[in-house]
């Protein structure tokens, strides 16, 4: 009884000191959470509107105003995966790689070049023996759209060269702080029928019309086109990763608060053990005393 209640001393101090410990982490990832949603917030709009001027210009254009308009046969294919640099957020980094080998098989595509922001995906990517072919420093909190641009000018200079027939990128779309659901979005060549960036331009289909609008280009459409359809895609792009970073520091503050909860749960199971082993204990000893009395009388 002396060595149960021993052991089980020591469990219940293991388990108070991961207690303390994730629920310190769930506080820190919630913190994080909502810099990074507030951030998601604050940039939709523009990338809303954004997105809704190119679909507008794209809708008059054909491949023979701009290359990144072309559309070829697909005989290559890159995907940029954006996953995190760390673990604990339960099953985040698995679910976008998944998709992201789900999506290629089902769509019947060539294997793809794949690129990673984040370590963790490109971890489980080589544990799949998948090509990686660059892999990008990621911040847990991007400040700036600079930040991804040599990123961005890889895959455009790619597909420019016609390494690349397809672009697509793999993402954890953020729907609320409960539910992060893992997307593709297709993001080179530029045309109308591309899906737009988890809540951006959901109901664009309805209020864009073919024309609705004149535009004027000054010097010339094709150095517009040159200067806005590359930002475009880094206004895509960075709003991708704001996506992902919430829905990261999302799942990581629900599991840290589960593992929290579950913590709690056996430090009350293993207190109720102890108590019972002590009961046990006295029981015994009061009962050897008992004993002891009786033969002496």
């Amino acid at each position: 009884m002396p060595q149960a209640s021993k052991d089980i001393q020591r469990r219940l101090k293991s388990v108070r000191n991961i207690n303390k410990i994730t629920r310190a982490m769930e506080l820190v990832a919630a913190s994080k959470m909502r810099k990074s949603v507030s951030r998601v917030l604050a940039s939709r709009a523009y990338a809303d509107a954004a997105w809704e001027t190119v679909m507008n210009l794209v809708q008059r254009l054909d491949a023979t105003h701009h290359p990144l308009l072309e559309e070829r046969p697909v005989s290559s294919v890159a995907m940029l995966v954006v996953s995190s640099n760390r673990g604990l957020c339960g099953a985040f980094n698995l679910n976008i790689v998944n998709k992201a080998v789900q999506f290629l098989a089902k769509e019947d595509l060539p294997e793809a070049h794949f690129f990673t922001l984040g370590k963790k995906g490109a971890q489980e990517l080589s544990r799949l023996r998948k090509h990686i072919v660059a892999d990008y420093q990621k911040n847990d909190i991007t400040a700036s759209a600079g930040e991804l641009t040599a990123c961005a000018d890889e895959l455009v200079s790619g597909f420019l060269a016609k390494i690349y027939d397809r672009v697509f990128l793999a993402y954890t779309d953020f729907e609320s702080s409960l539910r992060q659901v893992p997307r593709i979005r297709h993001l080179l060549p530029l045309y109308r029928q591309s899906k737009h960036i988890g809540h951006i331009g959901h109901d664009l289909e309805s209020k864009v019309t073919a024309n609705d609008r004149e535009y004027l280009f000054e010097p010339s459409l094709r150095k517009v086109l040159d200067a806005l359809l590359p930002r475009i895609v880094e206004v895509q792009l960075y709003q991708v990763v704001l996506e992902s970073e919430a829905s990261e520091h999302s799942a990581r503050m629900m599991a840290m608060r589960n593992a929290t909860e579950a913590a709690t749960d056996m430090i009350d199971s293993l207190t109720l053990a102890y108590n019972q082993a002590r009961q046990a204990a006295i029981t015994a000893e009061l009962a050897e005393i008992s004993a002891a009395t009786v033969a002496v009388q």
